[in-house]
């Protein structure tokens, strides 16, 4: 098992609409981006996409949170979503620093940039060995 040191740096939120006649575009789509250490390599430029889905409660229903963009190598998704949701709730709920919404609220906002490094630790599998 390898410890990650995942830094992430800042939060574009995209496209949100709670006031729509088509339930099926009601959505929250943001963008994460982030870097990686690795024992002594580092990963820059990484990023990840998390969707909102329609008719969740956004203050307390997990994200849906894909795969990263710009690494390939062993990875723990269900331990980076976590870490990826708890930096997205930081900025964007009732009790976010950036947009405080509360349920029910009709609203539509795009490209609201949210820029702040913060740093984590990831376990992750060591699948090849030792070797990065």
């Amino acid at each position: 098992m390898a410890t990650a040191k995942i830094t992430f740096e800042s939060l574009l939120q995209d496209s949100q609409d709670y006031a729509t006649f088509d339930q099926s575009e009601a959505h929250v789509v943001s963008v994460i981006r982030f870097s990686m250490d690795i024992a002594d390599k580092h990963f820059g430029d990484l990023s990840v996409e998390v969707r909102q889905p329609y008719g969740t409660d956004f203050e307390s229903e997990p994200l849906e949170v894909s795969h990263v963009s710009g690494y390939r190598g062993p990875w723990n998704h269900s331990g980076f979503a976590d870490l990826a949701e708890r930096y997205y709730r930081s900025f964007i709920g009732s009790s976010g620093r950036g947009i405080r919404i509360q349920r029910g609220s009709s609203i539509r906002m795009r490209n609201n940039m949210f820029v702040l490094r913060q740093e984590a630790r990831l376990d992750i599998p060591d699948e090849q060995g030792g070797a990065w």
